[in-house]
């Protein structure tokens, strides 16, 4: 008898989730000028309106993460599912500047915990040898999905108009929700296509997820040096990844002088190339050390975001930046399973923390973006040196990195692990 493979359903249904929330979460870029033309918006309001959704995702994403290790996946991933959707189809109703802000502040707290939800079901639901090969496949789906946004909301505004098309965006939402809740148990066990050698095979992962969380360790966990680094390092890549899903399209009319179907031709690059950076971290994870591929991932970003500086022709440059979002999206897969590595029980707390930080760059970006430009009369320039700098950030902090060692010593020692771990959260 041979393993039976639901736990390929879930990845799935993992897969799914995280195209569908890039998908809602990347159209508004696209949909920026019909909404800024409408609503009489300048760039630094819709700037702000970009940033909301990093703001209350930020705010709301260690909450839910929190939830979804006491409460279970399937009963916090079904609610926020819920919650966004609607909030999406409400994005259409905006009839001011403040009335967007407010419908995409509460879509991004719709939103918060999506991902960490997903990296601890997925750590449940597989074994370790596959959970890389698993976010780096659900990451890649992330960047395509995101990199066919553009063209697809061009083609659905221009058929049903801004307002519209989001309301069909919302649809998809309801539509992934009640195929998870008909399916989806929170553990394997009591899933009815999962045969005992799965259940077996399933064991390891399990345990190392199912710890005791009826205690306070997690905020001893969250103050540790590691997880204040793991953090740090994530912000600093959003800061650079979220210009490629807010501004870059404006960037291409404005500074490069293309037209609005083009710039969404190109502006599809970065993410297209990212999604196969992340694919390949899944291949070659297991032959190479994730800090070796992650440190080099930044440090070629941040090499290839100046050069993109100094290109002149609209080609070559955009390839330049999809080779810098393949490079840091290498790094992707690896920083999540560091969570798992890291949080064991407490995936979700950890995810959330990172994802928390990550989202706050969010907001920070493409509002600093925005009062940039204002300010220096629409030279971008000085945006993309930032982003440089952040990249050699994330760069630096995977020198002290090393989340594989910290998952071999809770295996071998979780006792003697939570003790260090408590040492160091009291001790700051």
């Amino acid at each position: 008898m041979k393993a039976s493979r639901a736990r390929y359903g879930v990845v799935a249904l993992a897969v799914g989730l995280a195209v569908l929330s890039y998908v809602q979460r990347v159209a508004i870029s696209e949909a920026a000028g019909p909404i800024s033309r409408d609503l009489h918006l300048s760039r630094e309001q819709m700037g702000l309106v970009f940033g909301a959704f990093g703001l209350s995702y930020a705010l709301f994403e260690l909450p839910m993460g929190l939830l979804g290790d006491r409460l279970g996946v399937r009963r916090v991933l079904a609610q926020i599912v819920l919650a966004w959707s609607a909030f999406t189809a409400l994005t259409g109703a905006a009839w001011n500047v403040l009335s967007l802000w407010v419908i995409r502040f509460l879509f991004g707290a719709g939103e918060a915990g999506c991902f960490p939800n997903l990296t601890r079901m997925l750590s449940v639901w597989l074994p370790e040898r596959e959970r890389v090969t698993a976010q780096s496949l659900m990451w890649a789906a992330t960047r395509w999905g995101g990199a066919a946004t553009p063209p697809l909301a061009l083609v659905a505004i221009t058929l049903l108009g801004w307002r519209w098309a989001f309301v069909s965006f919302a649809a998809l939402g309801l539509i992934w929700c009640a195929i998870f809740l008909f399916w989806f148990r929170d553990d394997p066990l009591q899933h009815r296509s999962v045969n005992d050698l799965e259940r077996k095979m399933l064991e390891t992962s399990r345990a190392f997820i199912h710890g005791d969380t009826t205690q306070h360790r997690w905020l001893s966990l969250l103050l540790t040096p590691q997880i204040f680094v793991l953090v740090l390092q994530y912000f600093c890549f959003s800061f650079v990844w979220y210009f490629y899903i807010t501004w870059l399209p404006t960037y291409l009319r404005e500074a490069r002088g293309q037209s609005a179907g083009r710039a969404a031709a190109f502006a599809v690059l970065p993410l297209l190339f990212g999604g196969f950076g992340s694919l390949l971290t899944g291949l070659v994870a297991a032959r190479i050390p994730r800090r070796v591929i992650a440190f080099f991932g930044f440090l070629g970003s941040a090499i290839l975001l100046f050069a993109f500086t100094r290109i002149h022709g609209v080609m070559p440059a955009m390839l330049c930046m999809g080779a810098a979002s393949f490079c840091s999206d290498l790094t992707m897969p690896i920083s999540w399973d560091a969570c798992v590595e890291i949080g064991g029980p407490y995936t979700a707390t950890v995810a959330a923390a990172m994802n928390m930080l990550g989202n706050l760059a969010g907001f920070v970006a493409p509002v600093l973006g925005g009062f940039i430009l204002e300010r220096t009369g629409g030279d971008w320039n000085p945006l993309i040196y930032l982003m440089v700098g952040a990249a050699i950030i994330s760069a630096l902090s995977w020198l002290y990195l090393d989340p594989e060692s910290a998952g071999r010593r809770r295996r071998a020692d979780p006792d003697g692990e939570k003790a260090r771990i408590d040492a160091e959260g009291a001790s700051l």
